[in-house]
């Protein structure tokens, strides 16, 4: 591994991490500009660098974006990230305190440590489910993916919302021709009169991510008008309480609880980053000895929440690596990468490709490390980043997703129109209540999920070689199962109080 990474890691990967990193925690920094809208925004730009330069910059980017979100949760109460909900819930009462310094810099630790326990975790565990995976038929193919939409559907803030969401992504993914070789007869199908020419191969995948993720941030903040920007006076960092390390004592059993607990939600698929923060800072508050100061300013609550979210960076590549199934959305625009560059992410990925995972494993290392280095030296700069105002970052946010939806695919101008179409349907599925990440990775799986059960029916001849093709279909199924039991289980109590 070491002599891969010293051929493969150049000056130019290097300051691609390094400033993929900065511009992450940047993101995150400011208000309702998420690490996912990040990679949505410059995704275009790893076209032109290449897939191991392109996705330094990606994880530069996903590491600092999610690291970013503590920023104005601290100083402000308000997430910079949805991952970084639980980090106001004592973030913040220690900046009223005067404390805002400390509570960044335990955050920055816990951080750190979340990141790369995770990123342990995918070293060790993604080669061998890999490996493991390559031994599965299309029937085993078809019913990961079955299981993966079944687990979104179960973790959703509305379990038939999410399944509603999943299944209009797969819905919209089948647009386009029924190809010849994957079972089909060659036909138009599901397209309006009128756009046979542009539909022909349905919705171009990198402008629905643009769109989905980027405009559509734009046009809820755009929504929300433009409020008086934060002065750097209303920041309580560098006034008093000042970090001391004795704050961590005893917090080594909760960052690596939580640390664990984010990575394993990253390899759920879909779940996302807010609900790894909650979980841990639940678990945490649970096994506490006075969870009574949780919420109240607990040096414990941001351990928990920051090791949690940031666990999830590693965990969600798991499912991406080795069986081509994003773990959250942010994961699913790394996709987009690869498609650039002619790759398909898969069980095979790790083994045709061990110079681009040496990278990626690399790369991950050195943007940890540099999110803590930045965000540990300067944070009394990187707070100021909260004071931009909105109506000079915006126009600058949306002419870089029109310039990178344009010349993502040499310049068709029916992918700008897709990018609107899109980000208008994401800014809607806000009003509606339906969920964005079931819908992308419905619109990613859907058409493999079609291929495989029909090449499955086209192999083995009918329906019952679901059931008795292998252990491990019946293995899936069991976890289908479960999956649809907890999503049952889940909707009904949160129901409950509301009838009550």
């Amino acid at each position: 591994m070491i002599e891969a990474v010293t051929t493969l890691v150049t000056p130019t990967f290097l300051l691609l991490v390094l400033g993929g990193t900065f511009t992450g925690i940047v993101f995150g920094a400011i208000p309702g500009m998420t690490a996912t809208m990040a990679v949505a925004v410059c995704l275009p730009l790893t076209y032109s660098l290449g897939l191991e330069n392109g996705l330094a910059l990606l994880l530069g980017l996903y590491v600092g974006g999610i690291s970013g979100g503590m920023v104005p949760a601290v100083l402000l109460g308000i997430p910079g990230t949805p991952s970084s909900i639980t980090t106001t819930f004592d973030g913040y009462p220690m900046a009223q305190r005067g404390e805002g310094e400390a509570a960044l810099r335990i955050g920055i630790v816990a951080s750190l440590v979340g990141g790369l326990v995770s990123l342990g975790i995918l070293w060790a565990f993604a080669p061998t489910l890999a490996d493991f995976a390559i031994r599965f038929s299309y029937v085993e193919k078809f019913l990961i993916i079955l299981f993966a939409l079944t687990v979104m559907a179960a973790l959703s803030s509305d379990m038939l919302l999410g399944i509603f969401s999943g299944v209009l992504g797969i819905f919209v993914a089948l647009i386009g021709v029924y190809d010849i070789s994957d079972g089909g007869n060659g036909n138009l199908r599901l397209i309006p009169p009128g756009t046979e020419y542009w539909l022909e191969s349905g919705f171009s995948l990198l402008p629905v991510l643009i769109g989905l993720f980027g405009l559509a941030a734009v046009l809820e903040q755009a929504e929300a008008g433009v409020p008086r920007g934060h002065s750097a006076k209303d920041l309580a960092v560098g006034r008093a309480g000042g970090f001391r390390l004795r704050m961590l004592r005893g917090e080594g059993v909760n960052l690596v609880r939580s640390s664990g607990i984010g990575t394993f939600v990253g390899i759920l698929p879909g779940v996302g980053g807010s609900a790894a923060s909650i979980l841990a800072y639940s678990n945490a508050k649970t096994f506490s000895k006075t969870p009574e100061r949780f919420g109240t300013g607990a040096p414990s609550g941001i351990v928990a929440s920051e090791a949690g979210n940031n666990g999830l960076t590693g965990g969600a590549l798991v499912p991406l690596l080795s069986l081509g199934i994003p773990g959250d959305s942010t994961t699913a625009l790394l996709i987009g990468a690869f498609t650039l560059q002619g790759i398909q992410v898969g069980p095979l990925f790790i083994g045709n490709n061990p110079d681009t995972w040496n990278a990626m494993i690399f790369a991950m290392i050195v943007a940890n490390l540099a999110m803590f280095v930045m965000m540990y030296a300067a944070i009394r700069w990187f707070a100021l980043v909260v004071t931009v105002p909105k109506h000079v970052l915006l126009p600058v946010i949306l002419m870089m997703c029109v310039v990178g939806a344009y010349t993502i695919n040499y310049g068709i101008m029916f992918d700008v129109w897709t990018l609107l179409i899109f980000g208008v349907a994401g800014w809607l599925f806000t009003k509606l209540r339906l969920e964005v990440a079931p819908f992308i990775i419905g619109f990613i799986l859907g058409p493999s999920a079609e291929v495989y059960f029909v090449k499955s029916l086209e192999s083995f001849g009918d329906l019952t070689i679901f059931f008795t093709k292998s252990w491990i279909a019946w293995v899936l199924w069991g976890l289908i199962v479960l999956s649809v039991a907890a999503s049952a289980s889940l909707s009904s109590r949160r129901r409950r109080p509301a009838t009550a």
